[in-house]
């Protein structure tokens, strides 16, 4: 079970390591969804970690439709983020009838070069989500896709993501399941889903307050949590 864990800061990047999460999602603008993080921050996430940073690519929080003008700012941020040495990108992009807009992700993943790339939690808000993925399954560098199963927290939408794991299996991108996890709950969603990667922002925050700095000890029990969740599956 892979753990990624929201950062906004190089403090996060560090608490996140040393208790137990195995990548960063790196953003900034945590209450508007997450936003691109300035490059300064992306350098010194960069440089303060081992493990794998994947940087969010959203120019503002408006929509997931982007104009000529976003698409350029994107370009220009993800020629940044490979330069300042992270692992990958965290990117999505809409047409106005709620499909994958495929012109954008295009244009972003022929820059992307060797970098990771999650279509993030815009996927949610697709008319078909099945469709939805299908669609990026067509795209061999996308790795992975952020998603509830919808719009309504993931514990919620359990057999919406198993219809999505299913469709995926065998295929490139991994459903990396993300809102709403809680510690209390996340090893009853891996069972019933099937999940080998999860995301986590808030539940791991101090008071579960998205804008207060991670809390060690409950990142140290999820991750542990799910450790043994691995080693009992373990034949």
């Amino acid at each position: 079970m892979l753990l990624e864990v929201i950062a906004t800061c190089v403090e996060d990047a560090i608490v996140a390591e040393a208790n137990g999460a195995d990548r960063l999602e790196l953003i900034t603008a945590v209450t508007e969804g997450g936003l691109t993080p300035g490059i300064g921050m992306v350098q010194q996430v960069v440089k303060a970690v081992d493990i794998p940073v994947h940087v969010m690519v959203r120019p503002h929080s408006r929509s997931f439709v982007y104009g000529e003008a976003d698409v350029l700012t994107m370009e220009a941020e993800v020629r940044a983020i490979a330069d300042a040495g992270a692992a990958g990108i965290v990117f999505g992009s809409l047409t106005d009838e709620r499909t994958i807009d495929e012109a954008a992700l295009e244009r972003i993943l022929s820059l992307a070069g060797g970098l990771n790339v999650t279509f993030h939690r815009a996927f949610d808000e697709l008319a078909d989500l099945p469709a939805g993925l299908r669609t990026l399954m067509r795209y061999p560098q996308v790795n992975r896709v952020l998603t509830s199963g919808g719009t309504r927290p993931a514990p919620q939408a359990v057999p919406a993501i198993r219809e999505l794991m299913a469709i995926a299996h065998g295929s490139s991108p991994r459903i990396l399941a993300g809102y709403g996890l809680t510690l209390e709950t996340i090893s009853q969603f891996v069972a019933d889903t099937g999940v080998t990667e999860v995301h986590f922002g808030s539940a791991v925050r101090q008071g579960g307050n998205g804008l207060a700095p991670l809390d060690p000890s409950r990142l140290l029990s999820l991750s542990r949590l799910l450790h043994d969740s691995n080693q009992q599956k373990t034949p």
